[in-house]
């Protein structure tokens, strides 16, 4: 074996968690609201930041009980 084939061995690709599927550029969250009446809203954001935002801005209102963000597929 050369020598640039042992690099490119060493520079094996790390596998991501979004896999091999390239049409995939970035995740999705989703940012539940529950409200003290027992409804729910929820909104999808492509940005973890703004979800998060989302969820502390919402939390502040008090008809509000609880907020949750979680990443779907």
């Amino acid at each position: 074996m050369g020598p640039q084939r042992e690099a490119n061995l060493k520079k094996a690709k790390k596998r991501t968690t979004l896999g091999k599927d390239r049409r995939r550029k970035h995740r999705h969250w989703q940012v539940t609201v529950y409200y003290a009446d027992g409804q729910r809203f929820a909104r999808v954001y492509t940005d973890r930041a703004k979800a998060a935002s989302f969820a502390r801005r919402q939390k502040r209102s008090p008809v509000v009980k609880s907020t949750r963000v979680v990443q779907v597929s």
